[in-house]
């Protein structure tokens, strides 16, 4: 295993010495979780800018509408989860 060392504001080390404890694990157990979701984050990222250059826009789009259509009058999965507020907006794209 690497050792890291980093220099953080000590609000921040206290905050996350706090969190580690809510969650009962170490701090070393924590920045080990963070990164390893910083991580994946970072691998859906790429994955996702591979694809989106070799696909067709105007493919997409019209999925896109398709899964608006399909939505229509009814929450989201991302609504439902408090992810998204429907209210403010919706997936349509503007031609």
């Amino acid at each position: 295993m690497a050792t890291l060392t980093i220099r953080i504001p000590e609000n921040k080390a206290d905050r996350l010495k706090a969190l580690a404890e809510q969650r009962g694990i170490s701090v070393n157990k924590l920045m080990e979780e963070l990164a390893t979701m910083a991580i994946a984050e970072f691998d859906v990222e790429t994955r996702f800018r591979l694809r989106a250059a070799r696909g067709s826009a105007a493919r997409g789009l019209r999925f896109l509408d398709e899964l608006n259509a399909h939505y229509a009058g009814r929450e989201s999965p991302a609504s439902e989860a408090g992810l998204h507020d429907s209210s403010s907006s919706d997936f349509r794209h503007k031609e």
